[in-house]
C-alpha cells in the first residue's frame, strides 16, 4: 500500500446555494484575432489539491496551455496558474522565451482567467514548475517549428537551414523574416503531443539565470493592481453580517436601521446576510446598524482539549483512499528489540494569514456573473459560484488578479460568491474584503493534530520497527525516508471543530517535526551522533546529500561559539530534498536563535534567485510554526484572532539565514514553494532539547 498525496477536505465546501430562476444561456465567443495560436495537450494528471472536489476532467488530455503570437510579434502565453508572490510569471515567461527563443520582454501572460485561461486545477501543490513549466515549454517548441517551417516555404528554403533567434526566423544566406511578419493576417493552430521533449538543461539560455522580476517596477512603486485596488463604474462596497463566533446559526434579524440609511442595501437570503453601502465606512456603518441574533454552537473543545477530541472522534477514511502503510512483523520486532522509544505529539491549528485578505469585486451584465477575486483554484471557484447561483459554469468568469500570498488558505470561493450575492441584490458590482477578524474567523486553519509513535532498535542501534499513527493533521509526507525493517504508519481522519484545510507543505511539516525530532531523541538516548544516526538508515542519495551539505555548512557537531548548541533535520516532500540546521544560544525565558542554514535541492533550478526567495520565505513562515504561532480559541470564538494577538515572524524574529541551493541539472525541475518549511521546527527543537529549553508554542511533545 501507498499513502497519496493529501487533499484536506472542507466539509461546507459550497456552504451557500442560492434559490435564483434557471435559464439557458449561450456562450459567447470572443475572437484572438490574427495570430499564431499553439494548444497544448498534456498528459491527463491527478487534480491533487486541498478543497473538496479535485476537478479531475477524467482520462481524456486536458487543455494545458496555450501561445499566441499577433502581429506585431508580442508573445502572449497563457496560463490557469495564478500568481500569489512567488514570481512565477518570470519563471514561466524564462521557459517560453526558451523554447521559442524571443525575449523576456516580448512575452505578456495572461493567468487565472476562466474565460481565456485552458483549465488547471489549481496553483497548489508544488506543481507549476514541474507540470505547467513543461507543457507551456512543449508548446513554445512546437510554436518555433511552425514559424520555421512557414519561413522554408515562404522562402522555398530547406529548412534544415533555417535557425530561430530573437523573434526572427534566419536564413543561412542572411535573410530574416520577424513572427510578427509570418502571422500577419492568418492563424496557425497546432497540436502539441503530450510526449513532446522541451530542451535539455544543457541547452538552457534564459532557463538557469536570474533576470529582473517582470512587472518589477509596478510592484515596488505600488502601481501594481490587487483584487482590493479593484474599481468599477458604480461599485459599491459589501459587508457580511457574521455571529461573533467562528460558527452559528441565524435566529431573527432587525434589519430597519440599516434599511433607513441612503443608498444602503440589506441583502438575506436563506442564513445569508449582509449589506452593501456607497463606500467603505458607508457599508461598516450599515453592518453595525443590523441586529442580528445568533445561536452559537454547543459543547465544541476548546484549544486545550481539541488533542482528546480528535482522537476520541475518529472518522471512517474515504473510500478508495489509502490511509494506512505496513512492512514486516512490527510486533514480533518489538519483541525481539534491545530498547523501545515511544512519544507523543500535538499539533496546534495555525492560521495563513495572508498579507491580503479574502477580496472580491463581483458584476452581473446581461445575465453573466464575472468576480475578480484572490484564490488558489479559479475554475474551483467558478464550479462554487455556478453551484450557488444554479446557473451554468458558461455564464460564470473567474479573474484572478495577483495575490498578496495565498500559503494554501484560498481554495475555497466563499468570498467570491458573498460577493456575488451583494451584487445580485443591489444591482450593481460590489467590492467585498475580508477584515482581519474574518479572515481569522471565517477563513480555514492548518489542521490540529495528535502524532503518536513507536520506535524500537536493536543491540546495534540500527531501527528495527516504527509505528506512527497521525490523528488528523494529514498524511502527506506520513512515510519515513529512512530504511526500517518494520513499519506501520496510519492517518486517521477525525472530526474537526474549526474549519481546517491547506497550509503549505500541508501535513509534511507536522510529520517531518514527529518523526525527526523522535529520531533526534532516540540518538540521544543511544548517545550517538544525529547526522550519523540518520545517514545509517538513509540509502537515498539525494537526501544524503543535503544533510551532509547541511552538516558541513553548520560546522557540525560544533557550533560557532562556546554556549550555543546544534540542531539538525532533513526531510524530503513534493519531489524536492531539504536539511536544515540551528545554532541557538540561550536568552532569558528561552532561547535565541544566532543562525539558520538550509540546504535545498529540487533538480534543475529555473531561476536562481526566485528559488532563494521562495526558500528563504518558506523558513520565515516555518519559524512562525516553530515559535509562537497556535491558534487558541473556546466557546465557538477565535480567541487571538487578530494581528496584535496572533503573533507571527516579526523582522527581529529572523535570524541569518544561510542558504545553499544545489543544482541538479540531471534532474528534472520540482517545486519549491512548500518543502523548505518542513525542517525548520525539528532543527530548532533538536538545538533546543540541547539548552534544556524549548519555545513557548514549539509543538508539544509528551514522552
Amino acid at each position: 500500500m501507498t499513502i497519496e498525496i493529501e487533499r484536506y477536505e472542507l466539509e461546507e465546501r459550497g456552504r451557500y446555494r442560492f434559490e435564483l430562476p434557471r435559464r439557458d444561456f449561450l456562450r459567447v465567443f470572443t475572437a484572438m484575432g490574427a495570430g499564431l495560436v499553439v494548444i497544448a495537450v498534456a498528459q491527463p494528471a491527478l487534480a491533487q489539491e486541498s478543497g473538496r472536489g479535485g476537478q479531475n476532467r477524467g482520462p481524456a488530455p486536458e487543455l494545458a496551455a496555450w501561445i499566441h503570437i499577433g502581429e506585431d510579434g508580442r508573445v502572449t502565453a497563457y496560463t490557469g496558474k495564478t500568481e500569489i508572490g512567488q514570481n512565477i510569471r518570470t519563471s514561466l515567461a524564462q521557459t517560453v522565451g526558451d523554447e521559442l527563443r524571443v525575449l523576456i520582454g516580448a512575452i505578456t501572460f495572461v493567468m487565472a482567467d476562466t474565460d481565456l485561461t485552458p483549465f488547471d486545477a489549481g496553483t497548489f501543490g508544488s506543481l507549476t514548475t514541474p507540470r505547467m513549466a513543461p507543457q507551456l515549454a512543449r508548446a513554445a517548441a512546437t510554436a518555433r517549428e511552425m514559424l520555421i517551417d512557414e519561413a522554408a516555404k515562404r522562402w522555398q528554403a530547406d529548412r534544415s537551414t533555417l535557425s530561430a533567434r530573437d523573434g526572427k526566423i534566419l536564413a543561412a544566406d542572411g535573410r530574416s523574416i520577424g513572427y510578427g511578419e509570418l502571422t500577419a493576417g492568418r492563424k496557425l493552430a497546432g497540436v502539441v503531443a503530450a510526449d513532446a521533449t522541451p530542451a535539455p538543461v544543457d541547452r538552457w539560455a534564459l532557463r538557469g539565470t536570474a533576470p529582473k522580476k517582470v512587472d518589477g517596477r509596478a510592484f515596488v512603486t505600488g502601481g501594481h493592481q490587487y483584487t482590493p485596488d479593484l474599481v468599477k463604474p458604480g461599485m459599491v462596497h459589501g459587508r457580511v453580517i457574521r455571529p461573533n463566533g467562528y460558527a452559528g446559526t441565524l435566529v431573527s434579524v432587525d434589519d430597519s436601521a440599516a434599511r433607513a440609511m441612503t443608498g444602503v442595501s440589506v441583502v438575506r437570503d436563506g442564513e445569508f446576510l449582509g449589506v452593501t453601502g456607497p463606500t467603505e465606512r458607508d457599508a461598516k456603518r450599515a453592518a453595525a446598524a443590523v441586529r442580528a441574533e445568533w445561536r452559537p454552537p454547543a459543547n465544541e473543545p476548546t484549544a486545550e482539549t481539541i488533542y482528546d477530541h480528535l482522537k476520541k472522534t475518529e472518522r471512517p477514511p474515504e473510500p478508495g483512499r489509502n490511509t494506512g502503510f505496513t512492512s514486516g512483523d512490527v510486533a514480533q520486532a518489538r519483541t525481539k528489540a534491545a530498547k523501545t522509544f515511544e512519544a507523543s505529539y500535538r499539533i496546534p491549528y495555525i492560521a495563513h494569514v495572508p498579507l491580503e485578505p479574502r477580496a472580491a469585486v463581483a458584476e452581473w451584465q446581461d445575465d453573466k456573473l464575472t468576480v475578480w477575486c484572490g484564490t488558489q483554484r479559479p475554475f474551483g471557484v467558478r464550479s462554487e459560484l455556478a453551484s450557488a447561483f444554479r446557473i451554468p459554469e458558461d455564464r460564470v468568469r473567474v479573474i484572478v488578479p495577483d495575490m498578496g500570498s495565498a500559503y494554501g488558505g484560498k481554495h475555497t470561493g466563499e468570498h467570491a460568491v458573498e460577493a456575488a450575492r451583494l451584487a445580485k441584490g443591489a444591482g450593481k458590482p460590489v467590492k467585498l474584503v475580508y477584515t482581519r477578524a474574518e479572515e481569522f474567523s471565517w477563513g480555514y486553519f492548518r489542521p490540529a493534530g495528535v502524532i503518536d509513535i513507536k520506535a524500537a532498535v536493536d543491540a546495534e542501534g540500527r531501527l528495527v520497527s516504527w509505528e506512527f499513527d497521525n490523528w488528523n493533521s494529514g498524511g502527506s509526507a506520513i512515510r519515513t525516508p529512512y530504511d526500517i525493517p518494520n513499519q506501520r504508519i496510519a492517518f486517521h481522519p477525525a472530526q474537526s471543530p474549526l474549519r481546517q484545510g491547506s497550509y503549505r507543505g500541508l501535513a509534511a511539516t507536522a510529520n517531518h517535526y514527529a518523526r525527526e525530532m523522535h529520531m533526534d531523541a532516540i540518538a540521544r538516548a543511544l548517545g550517538v551522533d544525529a547526522v550519523e544516526f540518520r545517514l545509517k538508515h538513509l540509502t537515498n542519495d539525494r537526501m544524503k546529500a543535503v544533510l551532509n551539505a547541511a552538516a558541513k555548512k553548520a560546522g557540525w557537531p560544533k557550533p560557532a561559539a562556546p554556549g550555543r548548541a546544534l540542531g539538525i533535520s532533513c526531510g524530503t516532500e513534493k519531489g524536492s530534498y531539504v536539511a536544515a540546521a540551528a545554532e541557538l544560544s540561550k536568552a532569558p525565558g528561552g532561547f535565541t536563535i544566532e543562525r539558520l542554514i538550509v540546504v535545498f535541492e529540487c533538480g534543475a533550478i529555473v531561476n536562481p534567485d526566485g528559488l532563494l526567495n521562495q526558500v528563504e520565505g518558506a523558513v520565515v513562515q516555518g519559524l512562525g510554526g516553530a515559535l509562537f504561532e497556535s491558534v487558541d480559541f473556546r466557546n465557538g470564538e477565535i480567541v487571538n484572532g487578530s494581528l496584535e494577538q496572533y503573533r507571527v515572524p516579526r523582522f527581529k524574529d529572523i535570524p541569518p539565514i544561510e542558504t545553499v541551493l544545489l543544482d541538479r541539472k540531471d534532474l528534472p525541475s520540482a517545486g519549491a514553494g512548500e518543502t523548505p518549511i518542513v525542517c525548520v521546527a525539528p532543527a530548532i527543537g533538536s538545538a533546543a532539547r540541547t539548552l534544556g529549553t524549548v519555545a513557548t508554542a514549539l509543538p508539544v511533545m509528551i514522552t
